[in-house]
């Protein structure tokens, strides 16, 4: 059975993701810290589309910048969605990944 709470402080994370930057499910686990529950950040993501506010689920990608989640979008949906925001994705992959990573432990430290 899923953690709202925890699904909650993902969304809360993953709504600070700034257009034009991505982040990983390792990344969030990581700030939250759960280091080892980026599968549950994953379904988190999954489970995104009824969130309120919306959660921009098409930024959060593996830790190798694959868009893992594809499917979940149907298909070219999170790709296009990045490029809208100057993402480059070729072959299901961000370009210049490190260029674009945000990652939340420095974005968001106090």
């Amino acid at each position: 059975m899923p953690d709202y709470g925890f699904f909650d402080n993902v969304y809360d994370v993953a709504r600070q993701i700034p257009a034009g930057r991505v982040t990983s499910y390792g990344a969030i686990a990581s700030y939250l810290g759960t280091k080892g529950s980026s599968r549950i950040v994953g379904y988190a993501m999954q489970a995104a589309g009824a969130a309120h506010p919306p959660v921009p689920a098409h930024r959060v990608v593996n830790r190798q910048g694959l868009l893992t989640a594809k499917f979940h979008f149907g298909g070219d949906t999170m790709q296009r969605l990045l490029e809208a925001e100057g993402i480059k994705v070729k072959d299901d992959q961000v370009q210049d990944f490190k260029a674009v990573f945000w990652d939340p432990n420095i974005e968001l430290a106090l």
